[in-house]
């Protein structure tokens, strides 16, 4: 795996498709989220809100995924939530014409609104709290 230095580097790295839908996320999450920390965590492009983890993407088999780390909570059918203990949900993108910019403010609104603390999550041996 590659490492990126900033995320226009990880969207340059990527496929002319997938760096499409890289880019629309990117633009959207910096539109909703002007407050946020953007940089390359473990490998991809995530936003910290208080340094907590907000939102991010990733290139996997499958496509681009968009990945809430609160998301569970959001109650959107097109989010499928994580398999494991934690509350992400997320959604595969395969072309830029599939994302959809009411759906992403949405979720972006409520991603600001609705949070666990995974800062702190190590510090509580894995446990989760809700912030908001």
């Amino acid at each position: 795996m590659a490492a990126f230095k900033d995320i226009t580097a990880y969207n340059r790295a990527q496929s002319a498709a997938d760096r499409a839908i890289c880019d629309g996320l990117r633009s959207a999450i910096d539109a909703a989220l002007p407050d946020a920390e953007s940089k390359i965590w473990h490998a991809h492009p995530v936003w910290f809100l208080d340094e907590n983890p907000i939102v991010g993407y990733s290139k996997q088999k499958n496509g681009i995924r968009l990945m809430f780390w609160s998301g569970a909570d959001f109650d959107e059918t097109q989010l499928n939530p994580g398999t494991g203990k934690f509350k992400d949900g997320s959604i595969f993108y395969t072309s830029a014409d599939q994302l959809n910019e009411k759906d992403l403010k949405r979720w972006l609104k409520k991603a600001r609104t609705i949070q666990w603390d995974y800062k702190n999550v190590v510090k509580r041996k894995g446990r989760l709290v809700r912030l908001k």
